[in-house]
Protein backbone atom coordinates (compact mmCIF):
# COMPACT_ATOMS: atom_id res chain seq x y z
CA UNK A 1 0.00 0.00 0.00
CA UNK A 2 1.06 3.61 -0.40
CA UNK A 3 1.80 5.61 2.74
CA UNK A 4 0.17 9.00 3.21
CA UNK A 5 0.71 12.18 5.13
CA UNK A 6 -2.31 14.48 4.94
CA UNK A 7 -2.54 18.08 6.06
CA UNK A 8 -6.00 17.95 7.62
CA UNK A 9 -6.45 21.66 8.40
CA UNK A 10 -9.71 22.86 9.93
CA UNK A 11 -12.31 20.40 11.23
CA UNK A 12 -14.75 22.26 8.98
CA UNK A 13 -13.23 20.36 6.07
CA UNK A 14 -15.46 17.47 7.16
CA UNK A 15 -18.55 19.34 5.93
CA UNK A 16 -17.07 21.63 3.28
CA UNK A 17 -16.39 20.80 -0.36
CA UNK A 18 -13.11 22.43 -1.37
CA UNK A 19 -9.81 21.78 -3.09
CA UNK A 20 -8.48 19.77 -0.13
CA UNK A 21 -11.47 17.46 0.13
CA UNK A 22 -11.56 16.90 -3.63
CA UNK A 23 -7.92 15.79 -3.53
CA UNK A 24 -8.70 13.42 -0.64
CA UNK A 25 -11.53 11.88 -2.66
CA UNK A 26 -9.27 11.50 -5.68
CA UNK A 27 -6.59 9.78 -3.61
CA UNK A 28 -9.09 7.36 -2.11
CA UNK A 29 -10.70 6.50 -5.42
CA UNK A 30 -7.45 5.85 -7.29
CA UNK A 31 -5.38 3.84 -4.80
CA UNK A 32 -5.72 0.09 -4.21
CA UNK A 33 -8.45 -0.68 -1.71
CA UNK A 34 -6.85 -1.10 1.74
CA UNK A 35 -7.62 -4.13 3.87
CA UNK A 36 -7.42 -1.81 6.88
CA UNK A 37 -6.34 1.73 7.76
CA UNK A 38 -3.98 2.73 10.57
CA UNK A 39 -4.29 6.43 11.37
CA UNK A 40 -1.67 8.35 13.34
CA UNK A 41 -3.29 11.65 14.21
CA UNK A 42 -1.90 14.83 15.74
CA UNK A 43 -4.82 14.80 18.16
CA UNK A 44 -4.20 11.67 20.24
CA UNK A 45 -1.28 12.32 22.57
CA UNK A 46 -0.02 10.05 25.33
CA UNK A 47 3.00 10.10 27.62
CA UNK A 48 5.52 7.33 28.31
CA UNK A 49 3.69 4.75 26.24
CA UNK A 50 1.25 4.19 23.41
CA UNK A 51 -2.41 3.34 23.07
CA UNK A 52 -4.07 1.71 20.08
CA UNK A 53 -7.82 1.54 19.49
CA UNK A 54 -8.82 -2.03 20.18
CA UNK A 55 -12.62 -2.01 20.03
CA UNK A 56 -14.75 -3.59 17.32
CA UNK A 57 -16.71 -0.36 16.79
CA UNK A 58 -14.67 2.72 17.81
CA UNK A 59 -16.72 5.73 18.80
CA UNK A 60 -16.55 9.26 17.43
CA UNK A 61 -14.35 11.67 19.37
CA UNK A 62 -15.25 15.34 18.91
CA UNK A 63 -11.98 16.77 20.17
CA UNK A 64 -12.56 20.39 19.13
CA UNK A 65 -14.54 23.33 20.41
CA UNK A 66 -16.42 26.34 19.07
CA UNK A 67 -17.67 24.90 15.78
CA UNK A 68 -21.21 24.65 14.35
CA UNK A 69 -23.51 22.01 15.79
CA UNK A 70 -23.52 20.17 12.46
CA UNK A 71 -19.89 19.22 12.96
CA UNK A 72 -20.65 17.42 16.22
CA UNK A 73 -23.32 15.36 14.48
CA UNK A 74 -20.95 13.88 11.93
CA UNK A 75 -20.48 10.12 11.97
CA UNK A 76 -17.85 7.85 10.49
CA UNK A 77 -19.07 4.37 11.45
CA UNK A 78 -16.09 2.36 10.20
CA UNK A 79 -15.45 -0.87 12.09
CA UNK A 80 -12.35 -1.33 14.18
CA UNK A 81 -9.84 -4.16 13.77
CA UNK A 82 -8.86 -5.72 17.11
CA UNK A 83 -6.62 -8.28 15.39
CA UNK A 84 -4.58 -5.54 13.73
CA UNK A 85 -4.35 -3.72 17.06
CA UNK A 86 -2.93 -6.89 18.62
CA UNK A 87 -0.42 -7.24 15.78
CA UNK A 88 0.77 -3.68 16.38
CA UNK A 89 1.06 -4.29 20.11
CA UNK A 90 3.22 -7.34 19.44
CA UNK A 91 5.37 -5.43 16.95
CA UNK A 92 6.20 -2.38 19.05
CA UNK A 93 6.01 -3.57 22.65
CA UNK A 94 9.74 -4.37 22.72
CA UNK A 95 10.44 -0.70 22.01
CA UNK A 96 7.77 1.04 24.08
CA UNK A 97 4.86 0.05 26.34
CA UNK A 98 1.60 -0.17 24.42
CA UNK A 99 -1.94 -1.09 25.40
CA UNK A 100 -5.28 -1.51 23.70
CA UNK A 101 -7.83 1.25 24.32
CA UNK A 102 -11.59 1.53 23.89
CA UNK A 103 -12.13 5.04 25.27
CA UNK A 104 -10.75 7.28 22.50
CA UNK A 105 -12.18 6.21 19.15
CA UNK A 106 -11.73 8.30 15.97
CA UNK A 107 -10.66 11.92 16.52
CA UNK A 108 -11.08 14.67 13.93
CA UNK A 109 -7.58 14.15 12.53
CA UNK A 110 -8.90 10.80 11.33
CA UNK A 111 -12.57 11.19 10.49
CA UNK A 112 -12.36 14.60 8.80
CA UNK A 113 -10.06 13.08 6.17
CA UNK A 114 -11.56 9.59 5.87
CA UNK A 115 -15.12 10.90 5.38
CA UNK A 116 -13.91 12.14 2.01
CA UNK A 117 -11.21 9.62 1.19
CA UNK A 118 -13.34 6.52 1.87
CA UNK A 119 -16.89 7.87 2.30
CA UNK A 120 -18.57 4.46 2.61
CA UNK A 121 -16.81 3.87 5.97
CA UNK A 122 -16.57 0.18 5.11
CA UNK A 123 -12.83 -0.31 5.66
CA UNK A 124 -11.65 -1.20 9.20
CA UNK A 125 -9.84 1.71 10.89
CA UNK A 126 -7.69 1.89 14.01
CA UNK A 127 -5.71 4.73 15.57
CA UNK A 128 -2.29 4.72 17.21
CA UNK A 129 -1.47 7.44 19.72
CA UNK A 130 1.61 9.69 19.65
CA UNK A 131 3.89 9.44 22.68
CA UNK A 132 4.48 13.14 23.27
CA UNK A 133 7.40 12.49 25.60
CA UNK A 134 9.55 11.12 22.76
CA UNK A 135 11.70 13.03 20.23
CA UNK A 136 11.07 12.92 16.46
CA UNK A 137 13.88 10.41 15.95
CA UNK A 138 12.04 7.94 18.18
CA UNK A 139 8.86 8.27 16.11
CA UNK A 140 10.85 7.76 12.92
CA UNK A 141 12.37 4.52 14.21
CA UNK A 142 9.00 3.33 15.48
CA UNK A 143 7.51 3.90 12.03
CA UNK A 144 10.18 1.65 10.53
CA UNK A 145 8.82 -1.18 12.68
CA UNK A 146 5.40 -0.62 11.12
CA UNK A 147 6.63 -0.86 7.51
CA UNK A 148 5.65 -4.55 7.07
CA UNK A 149 1.99 -3.62 7.58
CA UNK A 150 2.03 -1.96 4.17
CA UNK A 151 2.80 -5.33 2.58
CA UNK A 152 -0.27 -6.74 4.33
CA UNK A 153 -2.59 -4.23 2.67
CA UNK A 154 -2.71 -1.70 5.52
CA UNK A 155 -2.88 1.97 4.56
CA UNK A 156 -0.93 3.98 7.14
CA UNK A 157 -2.15 7.57 7.30
CA UNK A 158 -0.30 10.34 9.11
CA UNK A 159 -2.63 13.29 9.75
CA UNK A 160 -1.37 16.69 10.90
CA UNK A 161 0.06 19.81 9.25
CA UNK A 162 3.70 20.41 8.38
CA UNK A 163 3.49 24.14 9.19
CA UNK A 164 1.05 24.70 12.06
CA UNK A 165 1.11 27.79 14.27
CA UNK A 166 -2.40 28.71 15.34
CA UNK A 167 -1.16 31.43 17.68
CA UNK A 168 -0.31 33.70 14.75
CA UNK A 169 -2.93 32.49 12.26
CA UNK A 170 -4.33 35.37 10.18
CA UNK A 171 -7.90 35.20 8.85
CA UNK A 172 -7.09 38.10 6.51
CA UNK A 173 -4.73 35.76 4.61
CA UNK A 174 -7.08 32.94 3.54
CA UNK A 175 -5.05 31.85 0.50
CA UNK A 176 -1.44 32.50 1.40
CA UNK A 177 1.09 32.38 4.21
CA UNK A 178 3.61 34.57 5.95
CA UNK A 179 6.97 34.70 4.21
CA UNK A 180 8.55 32.49 6.87
CA UNK A 181 5.76 29.90 6.58
CA UNK A 182 6.09 29.70 2.79
CA UNK A 183 9.87 29.56 3.09
CA UNK A 184 9.75 26.74 5.61
CA UNK A 185 7.12 24.77 3.73
CA UNK A 186 9.43 24.84 0.70
CA UNK A 187 12.42 23.89 2.85
CA UNK A 188 10.60 20.94 4.35
CA UNK A 189 9.51 19.81 0.87
CA UNK A 190 13.09 20.05 -0.40
CA UNK A 191 14.38 17.92 2.47
CA UNK A 192 11.60 15.38 1.93
CA UNK A 193 12.29 15.19 -1.81
CA UNK A 194 16.04 14.72 -1.24
CA UNK A 195 15.50 12.04 1.38
CA UNK A 196 17.21 14.01 4.14
CA UNK A 197 15.12 12.53 6.91
CA UNK A 198 17.82 13.14 9.51
CA UNK A 199 17.46 16.90 9.13
CA UNK A 200 13.69 16.60 9.30
CA UNK A 201 13.90 14.75 12.63
CA UNK A 202 16.12 17.58 13.91
CA UNK A 203 13.91 20.41 12.68
CA UNK A 204 14.81 22.58 15.68
CA UNK A 205 18.27 23.05 14.10
CA UNK A 206 16.77 24.53 10.91
CA UNK A 207 16.48 28.04 12.31
CA UNK A 208 13.91 30.57 13.44
CA UNK A 209 11.48 29.92 10.57
CA UNK A 210 11.36 26.25 11.54
CA UNK A 211 10.55 27.07 15.15
CA UNK A 212 7.81 29.48 14.07
CA UNK A 213 6.43 26.79 11.76
CA UNK A 214 6.58 24.02 14.36
CA UNK A 215 6.16 25.75 17.75
CA UNK A 216 4.87 22.46 19.15
CA UNK A 217 5.52 19.12 17.39
CA UNK A 218 2.19 17.28 17.58
CA UNK A 219 1.05 18.24 14.04
CA UNK A 220 4.54 17.65 12.63
CA UNK A 221 5.16 14.18 14.10
CA UNK A 222 2.66 12.35 11.83
CA UNK A 223 4.85 13.48 8.91
CA UNK A 224 7.83 11.80 10.58
CA UNK A 225 5.89 8.54 10.76
CA UNK A 226 5.09 8.69 7.06
CA UNK A 227 8.72 9.34 6.18
CA UNK A 228 9.82 6.43 8.36
CA UNK A 229 7.58 4.15 6.27
CA UNK A 230 9.41 4.98 3.03
CA UNK A 231 11.55 2.33 1.34
CA UNK A 232 14.75 3.29 -0.47
CA UNK A 233 13.37 2.81 -3.98
CA UNK A 234 10.07 4.61 -3.43
CA UNK A 235 9.09 8.04 -4.69
CA UNK A 236 7.27 10.95 -3.08
CA UNK A 237 4.41 12.88 -4.71
CA UNK A 238 3.10 16.09 -3.12
CA UNK A 239 -0.51 17.23 -3.26
CA UNK A 240 -2.63 19.98 -1.66
CA UNK A 241 0.60 21.98 -1.64
CA UNK A 242 -0.49 25.34 -0.29
CA UNK A 243 0.09 27.58 2.72
CA UNK A 244 -2.91 29.52 4.03
CA UNK A 245 -4.18 31.62 6.93
CA UNK A 246 -0.64 32.89 7.34
CA UNK A 247 0.72 29.98 9.31
CA UNK A 248 -0.82 26.64 8.24
CA UNK A 249 0.32 24.50 5.32
CA UNK A 250 -1.99 21.90 3.80
CA UNK A 251 0.94 20.28 1.98
CA UNK A 252 0.47 16.52 1.84
CA UNK A 253 2.37 13.63 0.31
CA UNK A 254 1.98 10.10 -0.97
CA UNK A 255 4.79 7.56 -0.90
CA UNK A 256 4.60 4.82 -3.55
Amino acid sequence: MPALFVGHGSPMNAITANEWTRAWRDIGSTMPRPKAILSISAHWLTQNGLLVTAGKNPKMTYDMGGFPAELYQQQYPAPGNPALAEDIETTVQTKIPIHGDTAWGFDHGTWVVLKHMFPKADIPVIQLSLDYSQPPSFHYELARLLRPLRDKGVLILGSGNIVHNLRVMNWQMPDTGYDWAIEMNEKFKSLIASGDHASLTRYEALGKAAMLSVPTPEHYLPLIYTLGLKEENESVAFFNDKTLMGSVSMTSLKIV
